[in-house]
């Protein structure tokens, strides 16, 4: 009985250990006093990065804005991660002199965009799985005929 119930035992904590939710960090997650030490209009781009990091992209048609991204998950046994908190906090630099003109927090979070399920159509004959697999039994090439684009004798 004694050999039983020690394999049991550690198989149930190991059946157990699967089921502890497990956090996971993605990009740069900025807190309120990481925002706090950012001071418009005194700090510069140097500064910024010193104080919070290098931004998770800069805009692709104005190198005066740059965007940070951070999302925490977790995930519980073998479930999809979900989303516990998301934040994007747009930093806005001046143009002349470089310092920093607003950091504020994008409330929205991401947009999300619909799948569209409609496929494009090509051009030619539409067959069936089957018609395809039959399409060609009797089609054979006779053999002084050789592969399309050769013939025999250059074979």
């Amino acid at each position: 009985m004694k050999n039983i119930i020690l394999p049991i035992l550690i198989l149930s904590l190991t059946a157990l250990s699967a089921c502890t939710p497990m956090a996971a960090t993605r990009g740069n997650l900025l807190e309120e006093y990481q925002l706090k030490e950012v001071l418009p209009g005194i700090d510069g781009k140097d500064d910024v990065v010193r104080k919070i990091g290098s931004p998770t992209t800069v805009s692709t048609f104005d190198d005066n804005t740059w965007y940070y991204m951070g999302q925490k998950t977790k995930k519980k046994g073998i479930m999809d991660p979900k989303v516990v908190d998301e934040k994007i906090v747009i930093v806005t630099f001046a143009a002349a002199d470089g310092k920093v003109l607003d950091v504020k927090e994008q409330k929205d979070g991401r947009t999300s965009i619909p799948i569209v399920q409609r496929t494009t159509p090509v051009s030619g004959n539409d067959f069936t799985f089957v018609q395809q697999m039959l399409g060609n039994v009797g089609k054979f090439n006779r053999p002084d005929e050789g592969v399309i684009g050769t013939s025999g004798a250059n074979r």
